[in-house]
Formats: structure tokens, C-alpha cells, sequence
């Protein structure tokens, strides 16, 4: 298992320390833009629908997100709205829902450089979790575990961003 070491690094299952220096979360963007993604997803997650945000963008020209819902918060909204909304494929593939996260996205972004922007997205029906091993025990975003389990969404998200924001 992992054991935490405080922002420095962790000690892995061998007993080698691996550096999680926040240097190491850096995206640079291939127009050499230097983003820390950290800022970006908590500045998402200040929304109250969005449950969890990681923000991919390394040598790419803009940034995308991975984003979660906090599931009884859009239910409670779509109630108002007329719509019943049961499970979590349908909260996260319904056009109301996306059109409202997109202006929610939107929103975040005046707060933000041009180039620290989120510029397209993808709702993920769960969130991440410990178990699959998407999180750490504290609750860190584990990216390269991310990037494979949502690896063929991600190219698809690369190639063609759907939400142009």
C-alpha cells in the first residue's frame, strides 16, 4: 500500500519513496503555458454539482476535464426542472444536464487565464475511488490510473471536444 508522507512524496509498496512534488503536477501546454492543474480542479469543485474535476491537458493545446456530479444535487434540480432523472447514465448523458454543466464550466473559467481555461469535458457516471484505485488513501487524484481506465474517452475527448467552451 501507499503511505502518506505529507506533499513531498509517497512510500510505495517496496519501500521506495516516489516525489509527488507538486513540480511534477505541472501540465504545460503545447504552446509552453505552465498550468497547475490542482488550482483548476478545486476552483470546479466549488461548484456544488461538480463532485470531482481532473484537468488533462499536458502538451495539448487547451485544457479538458474529467467530471463528477454530485448525483443528489442534479437530482434535486431536475426535479424543479420536471425531469425525473433515475440512474447515474442518465443524470450524466442528459442534454439539460450537460447544457447546465457547460454554463456551470463556463462560469469557472471567467475566473481563470485564457489559457488555464477548461475548453471541453466529459461527465463520468462515478466518481473516482479508492477501491479502483483512482484516489489515494487521502483522497489525491491517482492521474496515470485515471488515464488509463478513461483512456479511450479521453482520446476521443482529445480529438474532438464536443463542448466547445
Amino acid at each position: 500500500g501507499w503511505f502518506h508522507t505529507g506533499d513531498i512524496g509517497e512510500i510505495d509498496g517496496d519501500g521506495f519513496l516516489r516525489i509527488t512534488d507538486r513540480k511534477k503536477d505541472l501540465i504545460v501546454t503545447s504552446g509552453g503555458k505552465k498550468v497547475a492543474p490542482q488550482m483548476i480542479e478545486n476552483l470546479l469543485k466549488t461548484d456544488p454539482w461538480i463532485s470531482q474535476a481532473m484537468v488533462i491537458g499536458d502538451r495539448q493545446s487547451h485544457l479538458l476535464a474529467l467530471i463528477t456530479l454530485n448525483h443528489e444535487q442534479v437530482r434535486e434540480w431536475a426535479r424543479g426542472e420536471g425531469l425525473e432523472l433515475r440512474d447515474p447514465e442518465e443524470i450524466v448523458s442528459h442534454p439539460r444536464v450537460l447544457a447546465a454543466v457547460r454554463e456551470k464550466i463556463r462560469q469557472k473559467n471567467r475566473e481563470l487565464a485564457a489559457f488555464e481555461a477548461i475548453r471541453g469535458f466529459r461527465v463520468l457516471p462515478r466518481d473516482f475511488a479508492v477501491e479502483r484505485e483512482e484516489l489515494t488513501p487521502t483522497l489525491k487524484l491517482r492521474k496515470q490510473v485515471i488515464l488509463e481506465h478513461y483512456g479511450e474517452l479521453i482520446g476521443e475527448m482529445v480529438r474532438k471536444p464536443r463542448f466547445d467552451l
